[in-house]
């Protein structure tokens, strides 16, 4: 008897021992959206993070070298360090459907959407945000060519939500980080426009090192061309140019977000 209830205790005690490592992933819950329960969310709506961030991305042709996420991977990853910098921020999860530049087309497994889509989607999420009792709704777009409808879809909302204390910031400085800031930083190492290419060179290639190398196939960048989808030279890119450009697009993003909120804080 004695045996068989030294037993149960143990039995007992490494029970409880993997209830409790597999609840700290739980208890420590991220700034993730899609990686919170609906309590979670409550939780911490309630404990003051009532920011998030809609980070939008896009499916487009990066050349021969280059993952067909790289703007969906690059903003959602960038997002959620930009949340925990901030503080009581979360991260919506990202937009991946997006208008596409006709050029990307002609490349199997890029996809587009027509701008009043792609504006519904970004309004839709907003409103849902709105309801669940964020205040301060963020966008952040990682590329070009859906950034005028992020700016109109923050007017509107804007407009209609006047006197809510409700209000949804479009942060232009992290697309501008991304692209002019970044080509700025790399002209004064020593690259020059043409190296650097607004897409899939040197710049866009280096970042993606740094955010997730596995998504860059090294042994193809001597296939990069303007025929095969490539503006720019990818060749010299590396992770310690690219995590330059991922240090600045965050200060600089941080920077601008925390002076739009500043009024309402």
């Amino acid at each position: 008897m004695h045996r068989v209830t030294r037993t149960a205790v143990i039995a007992n005690a490494l029970l409880v021992l993997l209830l409790a490592a597999w609840a700290a992933p739980c208890a420590a819950a991220g700034v993730q959206l899609d990686g919170l329960t609906w309590p979670e969310v409550r939780d911490a709506l309630r404990g003051g993070s009532t920011t998030i961030l809609i980070p939008v991305g896009g499916t487009e042709q990066n050349g021969p070298h280059m993952a067909l996420g790289k703007h969906n991977v690059r903003v959602g990853r960038l997002a959620e360090r930009i949340a925990t910098q901030l503080g009581h921020t979360l991260v919506a999860p990202v937009v991946a459907y997006v208008p596409e530049a006709a050029g990307h087309m002609r490349f199997p497994g890029t996809i587009s959407v027509s701008g009043e889509a792609f504006s519904g989607i970004v309004t839709g999420a907003a409103r849902s945000l709105r309801q669940h009792g964020f205040r301060d709704i963020v966008l952040l777009g990682d590329s070009g060519d859906y950034q005028p409808l992020l700016r109109q879809v923050s007017e509107r909302l804007n407009r209609e939500w006047a006197g809510s204390g409700v209000r949804v910031h479009y942060v232009a400085a992290y697309y501008q980080a991304a692209t002019t800031g970044y080509a700025q930083l790399l002209q004064e190492a020593g690259f020059t426009p043409a190296q650097i290419g607004p897409h899939a060179g040197l710049a866009d290639t280096s970042l993606m090192l740094a955010v997730d190398a596995s998504l860059v196939h090294g042994d193809r960048l001597a296939e990069a061309s303007p025929q095969t989808g490539v503006t720019g030279d990818p060749s010299r890119a590396s992770v310690a140019l690219g995590q330059k450009g991922v240090d600045l697009i965050i200060e600089k993003t941080v920077a601008a977000i925390r002076q739009s909120l500043a009024p309402t804080r």
